[in-house]
């Protein structure tokens, strides 16, 4: 049986866990952050660890995070990696309705500016628009609805997220 959660999917940068807290607000719902819960579980930061052990050892991490999550009424925030892993993205579909938060890739870039410290799991000389031509067909794949997030700002893409949810 599906859950009655909403799990947030999407490139770093386009606003999975700032805007699911406000979407949380704005629902009356819980709120969890998954990156947090893997660096609860690592004893690290995420950049920390996939310097240490590697991409691979982080999207396994990722996976047993995501297969032990449990909970209700929830908006959940994953890591942009997060359905990479068959484990991982059957488990987001079995905790309720995904919804990839569709952000352009020149939008991304401006926004993630941090790349050797931000915890993003990609491989050694990637840049942000191979993990995002890479990804974007996970993403698509995976997602109940796609909200396009471009030229919004947190609280405008909140606000149009719980409309799309009501209809």
């Amino acid at each position: 049986m599906r859950g009655n959660n909403i799990v947030l999917i999407g490139m770093p940068g386009c606003g999975k866990s700032t805007l699911g807290v406000v979407l949380a607000k704005l629902l009356c719902m819980d709120f969890v952050d998954v990156d947090l819960l893997i660096q609860q579980r690592v004893g690290m930061g995420l950049q920390d660890y996939i310097d240490r052990f590697g991409t691979d050892a982080f999207l396994r991490v990722e996976a047993q995070v995501l297969a032990a999550l449990d909970v209700t009424n929830t908006v959940i925030a994953t890591g942009g990696s997060a359905p990479l892993h068959p484990v991982g993205a059957a488990r987001l579909q079995e905790l309720g309705e995904v919804v990839w938060l569709d952000l352009p890739l020149s939008e991304i870039e401006k926004r993630v500016t941090n790349l050797s410290t931000r915890g993003i799991a990609m491989r050694a000389g990637e840049t942000l628009a191979d993990v995002y031509a890479y990804r974007t067909p996970y993403y698509e794949a995976l997602c109940d609805r796609r909200i396009k997030l471009e030229g919004t700002d947190i609280a405008a893409g909140a606000l149009l997220l719980r409309d799309l949810l009501k209809k």
